[in-house]
């Protein structure tokens, strides 16, 4: 049984996806982080860095933290998702690494200055989107002639497709992105997608 500690945030809907496609038992703990929970003793007793989502596999006595770090433990405990072979393998990751160090930051920051920033920086704004849509860019051609983003289904779409479907909170659209939009529409209809996007 794995305990999930999470919100609904797009790094904690990256694991809860994973949960739902490899059909692992888990039990959610909501950790509302506008209410400041993840500063609790208990909560950084589990994640000393105070951030969502956390996990601790209660079958191997292991506790993780970063998303990243999350979904390469669950893709290894359930032997799908990630490839063995080394060529493979390090596409995958190398595409997990691009999400969590370009994709997360720059479109978290968007998040924050167009939605909750106390008032407008258009500077700010501007800078985001404008990296915003360059990374959509970099994702559109990686997808020009393969389905998937290292062309089979992996943990680099799982930890992507969050941070990509909020777009419209965002005040964007794929339009001008055809192969991401097209990337994003067959990654949504999965089921176990559906049912991890809504967690907590």
């Amino acid at each position: 049984m794995i305990d999930l500690f999470t919100f609904s945030t797009p790094n904690g809907r990256k694991v809860s996806i994973l949960l739902e496609e490899v059909q692992l038992p888990y039990t959610v703990h909501r950790i509302d982080i506008t209410k400041g929970e993840q500063f609790t003793p208990e909560y950084v007793a589990i994640n000393p860095n105070s951030k969502i989502p956390a996990i601790i596999d209660r079958e191997t006595d292991i506790t993780v933290f970063e998303s990243g770090a999350i979904l390469i433990y669950l893709a290894e405990k359930a032997g799908c998702f990630l490839p063995i072979n080394q060529r493979d393998r390090f596409r995958v990751l190398e595409w997990l690494m691009f999400q969590v160090g370009s994709v997360g930051p720059m479109f978290g920051q968007l998040n924050h200055f167009k939605r909750y920033a106390p008032e407008p920086i258009p500077y700010a704004i501007e800078r985001y989107e404008r990296e915003t849509l360059r990374l959509y860019g970099v994702l559109n051609q990686q997808l020009a002639e393969q389905e998937y983003i290292c062309g089979e289904y992996s943990i680099a779409d799982i930890a992507l497709f969050p941070w990509v479907a909020a777009y419209p909170f965002q005040g964007l659209t794929l339009d001008n992105h055809p192969h991401l939009k097209h990337w994003f529409e067959r990654v949504q209809a999965r089921p176990a997608v559906k049912r991890g996007m809504q967690v907590p």
